[in-house]
């Protein structure tokens, strides 16, 4: 095929429409009529001998070949993007709003370092902090929240991601805890626990204590000694576990770097857990549309810059 015969034109209505999955929505995003964007869709169709967006009873849904292309023409376009547009500084007193998807571990561990830089750096920029529940995967790919910090299982292909630090876990539990004294694997196992997670997007569900699998590093790394916890007590707010591990019986089995923020209280002592538990990574993601924007280069530079200080 010559590329020289090739609208690349096409490639942009390819990249929109599969962002959309609807014609009227990609038309008005382009600034031109349904019409034309429909030719599009029939000359892209043409292109690559494909439907690529095929009608269902939930609206436009992408093929198999769809999906495979939409990471390789956000890409293409990205490089097209820095090429063609010079680069430019970002505006340290633009008043942006960055809105920042975290969770309640990093925004707990991480936040409050970025916080002081922003202000410190940039004072009229204003932070706008989302949790899991508030975004989608969709908020993200499409730019709406500029930024995801969370501990990801998976992310979708066209997502660009950066690993801001590994962590361990520890236990805390209050000083007049009995385990406090003699804290092995098997004193662990007889104690009352506190779960506390929350990972990837969207709103969460019921946890099943029953599931394993389903309940995290610290569970999985007991279930291969063939132990498990008795847990009294799930919550996805880890201000919220530290509060309830103030209670004589129970144990907060919890990321290093949340539980050293309460390493200088009385209420509560931090303990290394009577087991291995493998690290983690926090991870920052975002939207291919944002790699190049100056704005967005400078946040992610500031929170890399932070999460390196702080090590």
């Amino acid at each position: 095929m010559d590329i020289g015969r090739i609208d690349l034109n096409l490639l942009v209505h390819l990249d929109v429409l599969l962002r959309e999955q609807n014609v009227t929505k990609a038309a008005s995003h382009l600034g031109i009529t349904q019409p034309a964007m429909s030719n599009g869709l029939k000359r892209l169709r043409n292109l690559f001998n494909d439907p690529l967006l095929v009608r269902t009873s939930d609206g436009m849904a992408p093929t198999e070949l769809a999906l495979t292309l939409k990471p390789q023409v956000r890409d293409i376009l990205s490089k097209v993007e820095k090429v063609v547009q010079p680069e430019r500084s970002f505006d340290l007193n633009s008043g942006r709003i960055f809105r920042i998807m975290a969770s309640d571990y990093a925004e707990s561990t991480l936040i409050p370092g970025v916080l002081a830089e922003v202000r410190r750096q940039a004072p009229t920029i204003t932070l706008d902090v989302l949790t899991p529940s508030d975004v989608s995967f969709e908020d993200v790919e499409q730019g709406r929240v500029d930024m995801a910090i969370n501990r990801f299982d998976t992310l979708p292909q066209s997502f660009h991601q950066k690993t801001i630090w590994r962590d361990s876990f520890s236990c805390l539990m209050s000083p007049d805890n009995v385990l406090v004294k003699n804290f092995d694997l098997d004193s662990y196992l007889q104690a009352s626990h506190i779960w506390v997670s929350k990972t990837g997007f969207g709103v969460g569900v019921g946890v099943n204590p029953k599931d394993v699998q389903r309940l995290g590093w610290v569970d999985e790394a007991l279930g291969r000694l063939g132990g498990k916890r008795d847990i009294s007590v799930f919550t996805r707010h880890y201000q919220s576990a530290m509060q309830l591990a103030q209670q004589h019986d129970l144990v907060a089995t919890l990321p290093t770097r949340a539980a050293k923020l309460k390493s200088q209280s009385s209420k509560l002592v931090v303990k290394a857990p009577p087991f291995d538990i493998p690290e983690f990574e926090l991870k920052m993601a975002w939207s291919p549309l944002l790699q190049h924007n100056a704005g967005h280069k400078w946040l992610r530079q500031l929170i890399v810059s932070v999460a390196d200080a702080s090590v």
